[in-house]
């Protein structure tokens, strides 16, 4: 049984979630940013479905502050229907989003999806390095030297699977299939924006060093040669 923290100021919503989720999860609800973000100071939650019209500090806000210090599965839900927000908050560590009204058995498969990736065990405790990079899979963990970068468990999923394969060209179907666990059906957009997000955060850590190199029709893998 999971350990869920919903963030809703809905009241109705916050029953209708209750009904429905409580027989699978353990649930905490917040309904302000305020309090949101004192459970999760203060708590271990195994996913956060995170509202982002909240009354005092928005869902934008709390994704930020939670994405410094954890790499929780957050899950937003949100009645805007903008592609542009949505990448941003994807960017910006989110794992994935559903848009209101939703359908509940579409919310329940999204959070079951994102619960398994998080508590899917590693083969292995091993600490990873490759060139200035070291990755610790018991607290799904990135640094460059001493920093350590705020990422989103996608974005660790898909350099964990580059620096275990060193020599595996993946194609953006088969990365897809092999982070997110489903089909690459409509997964194209999302692929991108974590590849993008996790390149930036790396070249910003580590200015003169590649990690992920393109191989042009063919696909990503990790980055060979001199630095650059």
């Amino acid at each position: 049984m999971a350990n869920l923290l919903i963030v809703e100021d809905d009241l109705n919503i916050c029953q209708l979630l209750e009904l429905l989720l409580k027989n699978d999860h353990q649930l905490t609800i917040a309904n302000s940013g305020a309090e949101a973000l004192l459970l999760a100071e203060h708590s271990q939650f195994d996913l956060i479905l995170l509202d982002l019209m909240l009354p005092g500090v928005t869902g934008e806000s709390i994704l930020t502050t939670i994405r410094k210090t954890s790499n929780v599965p957050i899950i937003i839900t949100t009645a805007i229907d903008d592609k542009a927000k949505i990448v941003e908050l994807l960017k910006n560590g989110a794992d994935d989003y559903i848009t209101k009204p939703f359908n509940i058995e579409e919310l329940q498969a999204r959070i079951d999806v994102q619960i398994r990736k998080a508590t899917r065990a590693l083969e292995t405790t091993q600490t990873f390095t490759y060139k200035n990079m070291t990755l610790i899979p018991d607290n799904f963990e990135l640094k460059i030297g001493d920093e350590t970068l705020v990422i989103a468990h996608k974005e660790y999923q898909i350099m964990a699977l580059l620096i275990n394969n060193p020599s595996k060209i993946f194609t953006k179907e088969t990365l897809y299939e092999r982070v997110w666990h489903e089909s690459y059906l409509g997964g194209e957009n999302t692929l991108n924006v974590h590849l993008s997000s996790l390149r930036k955060k790396l070249k910003v850590a580590d200015p003169h060093t590649d990690y992920i190199e393109t191989v042009w029709g063919m696909g990503v893998r990790l980055a060979k040669g001199a630095d650059t």
